[in-house]
């Protein structure tokens, strides 16, 4: 048995989900941050279970041909990047095989199913959303940055390789502002200031939104804030105070003012025009999203004679990009403001072949079937959980001749195909796509298909 700060030498043979290395020294598995396949280590052991434990790199004995000199300061402590130390293409490689682990192992399917990832075109700068906690530190100083891994911790860093530059000169600013005026800070005892910055960027534009996440309607200086940043940064468009004094850790409240500027901005996808309100899902990563949905679209082979239905819907994305294809698009999404930007959406877009429900996912399904709507394709976008066996069940009685499952969870999709391919649904391909860059998340566009299609 090792002991808790014991040195150990470990030669790192596969990642984890997560991204860790993995190694052996006897009978114990051990897990390692920031290391890589091929890496020979000597690693201090942190934490020891049954038969597993938990290390951290002390020495870099014979590095991986796959590792590279991480660019960014805080990337090992920072809970955001966890591929920063291998090369790209490395990475692609650990997140294909992923989905393929997930796919053989959870989901008892042939891994060759499992095409080749669809890579990013951008690795940096590719974020078009940032939430920024705001605090304070034990000295009572004022931090902003970045929680770090597996904690509520801030980790100070004001500027991100993954953000666009203008976030970042914003962060600067704010924290500028705010490092001499620690009483603006948001603490669980006042719950009146700021506790987040949060910032969205139309890329096809270029305009930004800038939203703060206060405690209380009004904070002192905020005058001098907001038109420092109007005069400094003409791309802003809309300024936006949202108050949350709630004790809990949902970032954005019920309530938001828009203080300068447009409710929303705007940004092109897939060649239609999209609103972006602070609650609104939008894709992080919008080229690549194009890329997903163009994939999306493929797997759908509609003929433009389909009824198809978009089941998590959102702000209508997925469905509006195949609007044109089909004839008759039904969407649904539990959330009401999700919905009426999806009618607006394709409002401003002349879709006029679209009907939008608002309603829970598995109520609305078992809705649409008693109405004898037969769907020729129902289109999956659901959250990390994945679907309900309810309402895996729900879409095999509507009977639909293709199932496209997008995915940002390979566990969940695994899990959830093993229920369809029991019910006459075959996989007939998976594609992983690199949606986030330099972190542990992969998507994955799936295309199932009855086995009977006459039946």
């Amino acid at each position: 048995m090792y002991q808790k700060n014991e040195i150990i030498e470990l030669n790192i043979t596969s990642l984890t989900s997560d991204g860790d290395g993995v190694g052996r020294a006897g009978e114990m598995v051990f897990f390692v941050p920031n290391t890589t396949v091929g890496d020979m280590i000597r690693a201090k052991v942190l934490k020891v279970k049954k038969n597993v434990g938990f290390a951290r790199v002390e020495e870099i004995v014979t590095p991986s041909p796959d590792r590279i000199d991480p660019d960014c300061p805080v990337s090992f402590s920072c809970g955001g990047c966890v591929y920063r130390h291998i090369s790209y293409e490395a990475e692609c490689r650990a997140k294909r095989q992923k989905v393929t682990d997930a796919v053989t192992r959870i989901g008892k399917l042939d891994g060759s199913l499992v095409k080749d990832i669809i890579p990013s075109e951008k690795i940096e700068n590719y974020r078009n959303k940032a939430m920024i906690p705001v605090g304070l530190n034990r000295d009572g100083e004022v931090v902003m940055g970045y929680y770090a891994r597996h904690s509520h911790h801030i980790m100070h860093c004001l500027r991100c390789q993954l953000s666009p530059s203008v976030f970042n000169d914003i962060i600067e600013d704010v924290y500028s502002f705010l490092r001499h005026r620690p009483a603006l800070v948001y603490t669980p005892q006042n719950r009146r200031g700021i506790r987040h910055i949060y910032l969205r960027y139309a890329e096809t534009t270029g305009d930004v939104m800038f939203c703060i996440v206060a405690g209380s309607r009004h904070f002192d200086g905020e005058e001098v804030l907001y038109n420092s940043l109007k005069e400094k940064y003409p791309s802003i468009k809309s300024i936006i105070l949202n108050v949350n004094a709630e004790d809990t850790n949902v970032i954005l409240g019920k309530h938001s003012y828009t203080v300068y500027g447009d409710d929303q901005i705007a940004d092109t996808l897939c060649g239609l025009r999209f609103e972006i309100a602070p609650e609104a899902f939008y894709q992080i990563n919008r080229s690549q999203a194009e890329r997903l949905y163009s994939k999306a679209k493929e797997y759908a082979q509609l003929s433009g004679k389909e009824t198809l239905i978009d089941l998590y819907c959102g702000a209508g994305t997925i469905g509006l990009s195949m609007s044109d294809k089909c004839k008759r698009l039904i969407g649904v999404e539990i959330i009401p403001e999700a919905i009426e930007n999806a009618k607006r959406n394709a409002a401003q877009n002349g879709v006029q072949n679209a009907r939008f429900i608002c309603g829970d996912a598995p109520q609305a399904a078992e809705q649409l079937r008693k109405e004898g709507i037969r769907p020729d394709v129902i289109v999956v976008d659901p959250p990390r959980k994945g679907l309900t066996p309810e309402l895996i069940g729900t879409i095999v009685q509507m009977s639909p001749q293709r199932v496209v499952y997008v995915s940002c969870d390979p566990a969940t999709l695994a899990r959830d195909l093993k229920l369809f391919t029991k019910q006459d649904y075959s996989v007939k391909e998976i594609t992983p796509v690199d949606m986030f860059p330099r972190t542990s998340h992969v998507e994955s566009v799936c295309l199932m298909s009855r086995e009977n299609p006459h039946q």
